[in-house]
């Protein structure tokens, strides 16, 4: 075996671990965010949507910039620098009682998302050849899951005894995370081109196949705020109960073990990944529609079925599209 593609396997590994630090430590802290400040605490559910919706917009708004920074100054201090921040965006949030500090840990959290989000999309476009690298977004996907359920599960499991275990747990996972990366990550550069930050992105604003694209996913994360928000609430009212949060992950965890590497290697010889993006999101949309009007655990669970099967069908494109 020849050096390159040694390091191309030792890399999937690494990109496996990481991936696997990363997930646990978001949903171990993000499903409950709803629950502690709407049930626990009181507070109206817009507010609680804003902090929710500025790190999503902040992460992903902002991918741009943090990946043309990654470009001009490498993938190893991006990534450390993001984990860490968010580390510190979820120990603010573990003593927020007040509004603008649980919206002040989601924008440390969304920030330093956008330093490490792109550089480790980057980093999988370059230890992955080109023709493995929708199966492998499939077996990344398949541990979110996975990690998902594990994750809500340890989360649901700390938020019987205080909040703030939940949140230092989460931001444990993360430093955990930035030590491994400063550890083991060669500084590699993403870019061979030094090419001002400014340049790069007057080069990326000018494709507009790329803006497009940006804007359709507009709708994608508008709905994964959703999700994040209403749907942790509905299932604790109805059922009682935050641990059955759990249930909703175990539900996509389920899905995607099962079905997602097999739609992935059925689609890729078929369609356009254009078009398995807009299919998933149009399950993924339709399912919410009925949302508001189901009385029961059975009911709300069908829909969040139709929601991850969508989910299962559109995610492997968008990250191939996005690669």
């Amino acid at each position: 075996m020849s050096r390159v593609s040694q390091a191309r396997n030792l890399g999937k590994y690494f990109l496996l671990i990481d991936n696997m630090l990363v997930v646990l430590g978001f949903f171990v802290v993000f499903p409950l965010i709803s629950i502690r400040f709407v049930d626990q605490m009181g507070w109206a559910a817009v507010m609680v949507g804003i902090a929710l919706g500025l790190r999503q917009f902040i992460q992903q708004g902002l991918g741009i910039f943090g990946g043309a920074i990654a470009d001009r100054f490498g993938a190893k201090p991006m990534i450390v620098t993001g984990m860490l921040m968010r580390a510190a965006g979820f120990a603010t949030m573990g003593i927020a009682h007040e509004p603008w500090l649980l919206w002040f840990s989601c924008f440390l959290s969304g920030l330093g998302g956008t330093l490490f989000d792109p550089p480790r999309s980057a980093l999988v476009v370059k230890l992955i050849r080109p023709e493995q690298r929708g199966r492998f977004f499939s077996l990344l996907m398949m541990q979110d899951s996975a990690g998902a359920v594990i994750g809500a599960l340890l989360g649901s499991w700390l938020l019987q005894y205080d909040f703030r275990l939940v949140c230092a747990t989460g931001a444990i996972l993360f430093i955990l995370c930035a030590l491994f990366n400063a550890w083991l990550l060669p500084a590699w550069k993403l870019s061979t081109v030094r090419t001002p930050v400014r340049e790069g992105m007057r080069r990326v604003m000018s494709d507009k196949r790329f803006v497009t694209y940006v804007l359709t996913l507009a709708g994608y994360y508008m709905l994964a705020v959703q999700v994040m928000l209403m749907l942790p609430i509905m299932v604790n009212d109805i059922a009682g109960s935050p641990a059955a949060v759990k249930w909703m992950y175990a539900i996509e965890a389920c899905l995607s073990l099962t079905l997602l590497y097999p739609i992935a290697r059925w689609s890729e010889k078929r369609f356009r990944l254009e078009h398995r993006l807009m299919a998933g999101l149009l399950v993924m949309s339709l399912s919410m529609l009925p949302i508001g009007m189901v009385g029961n655990l059975q009911q709300l669970f069908t829909l969040i079925c139709a929601f991850y099967i969508g989910s299962v069908i559109a995610e492997p494109a968008r990250e191939t599209l996005s690669a």
